[in-house]
């Protein structure tokens, strides 16, 4: 079915030609280029034909250390992963970036934006893991805008007082299940779901919505 074009227009002049696609990563470390990549998952934001942000069916691979890689035990403990495990099903790199980012390069042209952009909590670290992957494997037609990001700790810090994931979700009224916590997939749907509803909650308590005035979604020129 023909996605209707008011809502493909309105999410690209809501963000400036702009999709937001919330990612999550979980690691063996917190250097990019050091520590290996383990889990990917993504969640992009489409509109309804209210207005209103919803988020879609996420996309998600567990991801084979890249050769040379490192892992920090101490990372392993705090999100539990075990690289090894024989049900993992995890593919490498390139092919895991080919399973996120092709639907996410899709989803841009079909909503009419120019660029999607990376949301999540702390969201420099999710970028600064992607992007070093991206570079990595060559990986051609990265969708993803090269440093801008929407960053739910400091809108969840604006709308609830709280900057750690759990206890935002929890203000915003999502619920939290521990169990789940620090698995890319359960993350990432919840960052999506917090960054909807603070979006949403602004509209509705801010009638004055600039991005429905004059002029084009992203006509003016776009860093790259």
């Amino acid at each position: 079915m023909k996605e209707d074009q008011s809502t493909v227009s309105g999410i690209a002049r809501r963000f400036r030609g702009f999709l937001p696609v919330v990612v999550d990563v979980e690691t063996a470390g917190f250097d990019a280029r050091r520590h290996a990549l383990l889990e990917i998952a993504a969640v992009i934001i489409r509109m309804r034909p209210d207005g209103l942000l919803e988020p879609a069916a996420p996309l998600a691979c567990h991801v084979l250390p890249f050769m040379g890689s490192e892992i920090d035990p101490r990372a392993l403990a705090f999100n539990g992963i075990d690289p090894d495990h024989p049900f993992r099903d995890a593919v490498a790199e390139h092919e895991a970036l080919a399973r996120i980012l092709v639907p996410i390069r899709k989803a841009v042209a079909a909503a009419g934006c120019n660029r999607a952009i990376l949301v999540g909590h702390n969201a420099h670290f999710d970028l600064n893991f992607l992007a070093a992957a991206v570079e990595r494997t060559g990986f051609k037609r990265n969708p993803f805008h090269a440093f801008s990001v929407f960053d739910t700790v400091s809108l969840a810090g604006l709308m609830f007082g709280q900057t750690v994931l759990a206890k935002a979700a929890r203000a915003a009224g999502l619920g939290w299940q521990n169990s789940e916590a620090h698995a890319a997939i359960y993350d990432a749907e919840q960052t999506a779901r917090l960054f909807c509803t603070i979006v949403n909650r602004w509209q509705e308590l801010d009638p004055v919505r600039f991005w429905e005035g004059p002029g084009e979604p992203g006509s003016d020129s776009l860093p790259t």
